[in-house]
Parts: C-alpha cells; structure tokens; sequence
C-alpha cells in the first residue's frame, strides 16, 4: 500500500458527511444521488461533489441508468485504510511482544 493512496481514503472519510453517504450506500446497496441527497438533507450538487471525493479515493463507482446516476460503495477502496491499520498494529504488538520477552527473561 502506498501513504499516498491510504492518505486519501483518510481524506474522504474525514467528512462526516461521506461517512454517512457511504454507510447508507453500505446498507443499502445502489443508490442514486437524489435518493441520497433527500436522505441527507444535502443538496444534490453537494452530494455530487462529495461523491467526487469518494470516487476519486476508490470508495464508490457511479453508472448512468437512463437519466439517473447510480452509486454504490467499493469495498476494495477500503483496502488501502485496512493495509495501513494492519501494519501500525502489527508493529505494535512485535513491540509488545519483545518488551514480553525481556520480561520473561528477566524472571
């Protein structure tokens, strides 16, 4: 994973606004703008523009059907946040895991 693209699934998922949109994509699976806008009390150019954000880090796709905008989540863009999660958590518990050793040692 580069910091780079784990920067910017950080950066989306800053916005408590593109949490929410993206749990309710989660839930709910596809969705178009409006019916998420109206969910939201969000203008539906403000979704778009969050969506522009979410789409940019990966999170979510969107496909045109007939005159609607479709959205749905990308789990796979979430694996930059869990590879970086993974990795500080594995090097603590290695830490952990010699400061265990030296003290069984020491007993």
């Amino acid at each position: 994973m580069s910091y780079v693209s784990g920067v910017g699934v950080f950066a989306a998922l800053a916005d408590p606004t593109r949490r929410a949109l993206l749990d309710q994509l989660q839930r709910d699976g596809e969705c178009a703008v409006s019916e998420l806008a109206a969910a939201h009390a969000v203008s539906q150019p403000a979704v778009s523009r969050h969506f522009r954000v979410l789409r940019e880090a990966g999170l979510v796709s969107v496909r045109q059907v007939g005159r609607r905008r479709c959205s749905r989540m990308e789990a796979d863009g979430l694996l930059p946040l869990v590879c970086y999660l993974t990795s500080f958590w594995d090097q603590r518990v290695d830490a952990l895991t010699l400061v265990l050793d030296d003290f069984e040692e020491e007993s």
